[in-house]
Order: C-alpha cells, then structure tokens, then sequence
C-alpha cells in the first residue's frame, strides 16, 4: 500500500503488524484497524461511557485518570524497556502513558497506542503524535501485532473493561518479546467484603478478577510473575516472559 501518508511512527510500526493493511486506514491521526467493526461493550457501564452523553462525561474523566496513573506505572527500568526499544501501551486512552514511554525509549524507540474508542484516539493522536509515538484503534482481545514484537507492555486502568480478560492477558503475553515485561494496573480491593465488591462492579460490567487471578492466567501464558499486590485502590502485576532479551 502507499504509506506516503502515514505519520513516521505508524510507517515504522507497520512491519511489527501481523498484516499489512490493503489500504493505509488513517483516520484523524490514528491507523484505523477495525473500521466499522465495534467491539461488543462488557457491560452497562462501558455501554454508558461509549454513548454520546457518556463520552462527554468520560473523556476529561480518562484524561484525568491517565494523568494519575502515569505517576504509578513502573518506570523505565522496572519495565526492562531499554533505549531505541518497542513499547506498547493497551487502552491507551488520550495517550497520555504513550507519551511517556517514547520518551523512555527515545527517538530511535516506537511507542505505540492502542484502543477502540476513536474519540479517545483522536485526543491522543492530536496531543501527543510524533515521529517515535503512533496510534492504533485494535481490540486487546486480538492484538495486531506479531509474536515476540515488542519490548514492553502496559496494561493500565483498562482490564476492568474488557469482556475478555484471559484472552486479552494472553494477547499481551503473545505479542511481547523474551526478557521484556507486562505491567498490569487495575482498580482493585482486598480487605473485607472484597468479594461483594467484586460481584457488584461485575452487575455494571466491570471485572475485577484481583492481582493473583492476573498472575495465574499470565503465568499460564508462559510469564514469570515479579511482582502482584493489590493496595486499595489499585491491583498491580508486573511479569516478564523468560528468555535471552531481543538484539
């Protein structure tokens, strides 16, 4: 395809896709991969939020959120991301943490954006496009991207949301190369009564499996654990896929 008019960042992520687009999808800033197709919401609050009314209300909310959460994930270091490498950062948002990691990994680095909701894209691709961040509109549950092809992975406030969790887990564990990491961040309660509180954020859709749940479906895709905990109120994982880091 002609990729004249593509940004350089999403020219630089296409030979990390498992296929080529016939045609360079961009729409408003961002590669479009899904095009009419709409992920099934998990429930009535991803529904609220994906309505008109509610989009007015989520979208300054996220931003804000992802502003809070960029001050919890794990930094550079932690995340095993090196300089000139490949982030990918799941529910991306308005872009916020994609930022970050391009400039963790650098010019000669990629970080990459990816989630469904185009009004989210749209932020991020205006606000924080660059010749070493792109954006993606792709379901977590199938990943574009090929076995083994990036550094690092953050998942960060988005699990809760997804009607698939294990498979989007597992995506995440596919895509992410020997020696690299996965950061998993959700909301997340332990102390008494945490099992009614799991049980009616589900009724609104909302999955809060808990870190240990997180860790046992990573380590069943082949992750090592390094850190689960939960502290009110956020659940953290971080795990690392075995093996000689990528040249």
């Amino acid at each position: 395809m002609d990729t004249t008019a593509l940004p350089d960042a999403l020219r630089r992520a296409l030979p990390l896709l498992t296929t080529e687009p016939a045609a360079a999808p961009l729409q408003d800033g961002y590669l479009d991969l899904l095009g009419a197709e709409e992920p099934q919401p998990s429930g009535p609050v991803q529904s609220l939020w994906e309505s008109r009314a509610g989009t007015a209300v989520y979208e300054p909310v996220q931003a804000f959120a992802r502003k809070v959460v960029a001050r919890l994930r794990p930094p550079a270091e932690r995340l095993h991301l090196p300089e000139g490498g490949t982030a990918l950062d799941v529910g991306c948002g308005p872009g916020t943490v994609t930022a970050e990691l391009g400039r963790d990994v650098g010019r000669r680095g990629l970080a990459i954006g990816v989630d469904v909701s185009r009004s989210m894209l749209r932020r991020a691709a205006e606000a924080h496009s660059g010749a070493n961040v792109g954006f993606l509109r792709a379901d977590v549950t199938d990943l574009p991207l090929r076995d083994a092809s990036v550094d690092a992975v953050t998942c960060l406030m988005v699990l809760q949301l997804v009607h698939d969790q294990e498979t989007a887990l597992a995506e995440c564990a596919r895509v992410v190369a020997p020696g690299g990491r996965i950061a998993v961040l959700q909301p997340g309660y332990a102390g008494p009564g945490a099992g009614a509180v799991a049980a009616a954020a589900g009724l609104a859709g909302l999955r809060m499996p808990g870190h240990r749940a997180i860790a046992a479906t990573l380590r069943a895709h082949g992750m090592t654990v390094v850190e689960a905990e939960t502290t009110a109120p956020v659940a953290r994982v971080l795990a690392e896929k075995p093996g000689p880091e990528r040249a």
